[in-house]
């Protein structure tokens, strides 16, 4: 069985459709703060839990007795100011990580970000660094941390600045693109391959490896 953090953002909904496509599990479920409206198509192994992300310790039997957890919970700084930012990238993350491996999951799954590093001056890959510290320290079977580059996509919500990249990108040499980019599809490809097919106890992925998996 498996869990998905973050499974209403754009790579948790290519992650989504990934793994009902590949029907892998006899059972996931999708953890977040509220029911959302799923694509029909998606298989019976689906579930939906809502959890309260400030308790999660009083949602244990959420996590109990799964093995695979994938996450893709994240925010922006732009959208949630500074302290959303870090209570959701961070906190959040951490706290479910924590409880998923006290009930018995076993191999976590993390996408983080290209260049995520804990000393770093700015805050989104200072924050990302020291999730995957903590996260390693969490010391399950297997842990799996993806840094993709920029993340090729059409979100729902407006971000011009990452919408003028992607079009820039388009005319690139594929070489290029590999080291620096990756659309969500295959970037939920690659991950579901690792959860069949862990190879270390820690692993990081960086974007042009991510390829290798698909």
């Amino acid at each position: 069985m498996a869990f998905v953090i973050g499974y209403t953002g754009e790579t948790g909904k290519s992650l989504i459709q990934e793994l009902n496509r590949r029907k892998l599990f006899k059972k996931i479920v999708l953890i977040g703060r509220r029911e959302v409206q799923l694509d029909k198509d998606l298989g019976p192994e689906f579930e939906q839990r809502v959890v309260d992300f400030e308790r999660l310790t009083e949602h244990k039997d959420t996590f109990q007795g799964i093995d695979t957890g994938f996450c893709c919970l994240g925010t922006t700084k732009g959208k949630a100011g500074k302290a959303g930012f870090i209570k959701v990238d961070h906190d959040y993350v951490v706290n479910s990580a924590e409880v998923a491996k006290s009930v018995g999951c076993k191999h976590f799954l993390l996408v983080s970000s290209y260049g995520a590093k804990k000393d770093s001056f700015f805050l989104y890959p200072k924050t990302k660094g020291e999730v995957e510290d903590e996260l390693k320290a969490i010391n399950f079977d297997n842990l799996s941390i993806f840094r993709p580059g920029l993340l090729l996509c059409d979100r729902e919500e407006s971000r011009p600045g990452e919408s003028c990249f992607r079009c820039c990108w388009k005319p690139m040499p594929q070489c290029i693109v590999k080291a620096s980019a990756i659309s969500t599809d295959n970037l939920a490809k690659a991950m579901v391959y690792k959860a069949t097919y862990p190879s270390e106890k820690v692993e990081i992925i960086e974007n042009k490896q991510l390829y290798d998996l698909i």
